[in-house]
């Protein structure tokens, strides 16, 4: 492997790979995933990506309308109308570079409805379009031969050396190095496994939020975070797998503990409501109730229909022995996605020189205090272009000299970290900051994870995986609870 490159791209998300594909051939591009490459929150994407591709039916006016509203109008109005009008673009460009976008019968783009949307906007692949266009956008990059890929790389460490940075990786052998890097893009995904239940896949564990914050970069807003109200309720799995918005945007019904349609009593627009809002219905309803039993049902629709709509799903509650054809689906809220994170600029731009991050990772601002169902993709896609394209603006007008220095390998050895500091992070976090908050219990929570992170980063410990990852769960759950309670002090 080389020791130095123009660009640095920590994550293999949509965001990751996207970004990857715009750098031309003279930009010596390093990509780095933690694990295998198609394991990422945005291969877990069911719902689509939402852009005003039908401008008859359709307006940039109303997507933003709609992303204000979902967001409580907390959002950044500039990010989202750069988001809004680029989108088309970059989802069109997906197709063109051969994404299998579901297609109607005249060969159209088909779009269906998701909650908070006033219009059928969302593109989709069956209900598995994250995974759909990973795996395209994997095959596009492993066609560019200025992109270097490292799976099962770990980043341990990313440290200013003045002309950029020195990136600590540990590859899958054990063996580490320190490389020297212009720029690095953070794509590193979100902060799910920071819960005892997350949507998301086992990389979430706020890395690149860490390593940002570790360089005295701007974090904002990590306690906005989204809890997705209809999550398999599955008796122990921690990652409990996703039932999309869509099946409810195709006619599904939420029902309470005793079979009954509850909703519309929370908000007027019942099931279709933003997810916060449906989440908090659930909650209410549950302690009025006294019971966390509630179900998805769809099974007044098609079977046909809901077997072609929905394959993944189908599957995956097939195996939990759940036929959403005749059985009413189990739910609960569920950890799922972060509407805070790094600080950004429009062109994703950190407030640490050279360093850029998108997607989950990053606080575009788009999502204000609510993200609208399907712009997630669509802001991996159009901020990873913008970060990108403003990196090759930097290196076009800099002469990027090899580093004079090479940096030592460093020793990772160390003492075994004790276990449960993980177990006991996700625990706190979850008891004190689900869908309705105890702020009577974040003083003591914040506490005891400031003493963990003081533990894990003076116990002169190995670094491994397991120490990164705690790491990143105790920084990153401390500053939720450190903003939650400022917020409420």
């Amino acid at each position: 492997m080389n020791k130095e490159y123009d660009v640095l791209i920590v994550g293999a998300g949509a965001a990751g790979l996207y970004a990857a594909l715009q750098f031309p051939e003279n930009v010596r591009v390093l990509l780095i995933s933690k694990r295998e490459l198609t394991l990422s929150n945005s291969s877990l994407a069911q719902g689509g990506v939402a852009a005003v591709l039908d401008k008859s039916n359709d307006n940039f006016k109303l997507h933003i309308a709609d992303t204000l509203i979902a967001g409580k109008y907390k959002n950044n109005l500039a990010a989202v109308e750069v988001l809004v009008e680029e989108g088309p673009k970059d989802v069109l460009k997906l197709k063109e570079m051969g994404v299998s976008f579901d297609l109607d019968q005249d060969g159209h783009l088909q779009m269906t409805l998701e909650a908070g949307h006033s219009r059928h906007r969302i593109v989709h692949h069956k209900d598995s379009t994250g995974s759909a266009i990973v795996e395209k956008l994997i095959e596009k990059v492993k066609e560019h031969q200025n992109v270097s890929i490292a799976d099962h790389t770990l980043l341990y460490k990313l440290e200013n050396n003045g002309r950029g940075f020195d990136a600590g990786i540990i590859h899958s052998d054990g063996s580490n190095e320190v490389l020297s890097v212009h720029y690095c893009i953070l794509a590193s995904g979100g902060i799910g496994r920071v819960y005892q239940y997350t949507t998301n896949s086992a990389i979430a564990t706020g890395d690149g939020i860490t390593f940002a914050h570790m360089l005295g970069a701007k974090i904002k807003h990590l306690s906005w975070i989204q809890f997705h109200p209809t999550a398999f309720a599955a008796e122990n799995d921690r990652e409990r797998f996703l039932i999309s918005e869509a099946v409810r945007g195709e006619g599904a019904v939420l029902l309470n503990c005793d079979g009954e349609r509850f909703a519309s009593k929370y908000d007027e627009r019942g099931e279709l409501a933003p997810r916060d809002v449906v989440s908090n219905a659930i909650m209410l309803e549950s302690h009025a109730k006294g019971n966390e039993n509630f179900y998805l049902d769809i099974t007044h629709k098609d079977a046909d229909f809901v077997r072609n709509r929905f394959p993944m799903i189908y599957e995956k509650c097939l195996e939990e022995h759940i036929d959403i054809t005749k059985d009413r689906i189990p739910v609960f809220p569920c950890q799922h996605y972060l509407m805070g994170g790094i600080d950004v600029d429009v062109y994703a731009r950190t407030s640490v020189d050279r360093l850029y991050a998108a997607g989950e990772c990053s606080h575009t601002g788009v999502h204000g205090a609510n993200r609208l169902a399907s712009n997630s993709l669509l802001e991996a896609l159009v901020f990873s272009r913008r970060a990108a394209n403003d990196i090759i603006r930097r290196l076009s007008e800099e002469n990027n000299a090899p580093f004079e220095h090479i940096p030592p390998v460093d020793d990772l050895s160390g003492n075994g970290m004790p276990k449960g500091f993980r177990t006991e992070i996700r625990k706190i976090v979850q008891d004190c900051h689900f869908v309705i908050p105890k702020p009577e219990k974040v003083a003591n929570g914040l506490k005891r994870t400031e003493e963990i992170l003081d533990n894990i980063v003076s116990g002169g410990y190995e670094i491994n995986r397991d120490f990164v990852e705690a790491r990143s769960l105790a920084t990153v759950a401390a500053i939720i609870l450190r903003e939650v309670n400022e917020n409420d002090t």
